[in-house]
């Protein structure tokens, strides 16, 4: 599977200008512009949806502080599983075989 393309937010919103025109195609506006014609409809809806907020950058939105909590005691809670899975995998093979 290839690398995922990241377009800036200036090719978005001229591909979604270009698309409103309506001189061409959807199919061939994607074609020339090398992206799938649904992810054009996206952009479209997203700048439809958001306005001046659509397309504010790659990656996700820092994390909250509680956001970050409970990240953390899920990681805790499957590495102490993890670890008590482990204890009595080894109290097993400790023992001595008859």
């Amino acid at each position: 599977m290839g690398r995922r393309q990241r377009f800036t937010k200036e090719f978005k919103l001229e591909a979604v200008r270009l698309l409103e025109l309506g001189q061409k195609s959807p199919t061939q506006l994607a074609l020339e512009l090398g992206v799938r014609r649904n992810q054009l409809y996206k952009w479209k809806e997203q700048l439809a949806g958001k306005g001046d907020g659509a397309f504010r950058g790659p990656g996700r939105k820092p994390a909250t502080q509680e956001g970050e909590v409970a990240r953390l005691k899920r990681e805790l809670a499957k590495v102490t599983e993890e670890r008590d899975i482990l204890k009595k995998a080894a109290a097993y093979f400790a023992r001595e075989l008859p």
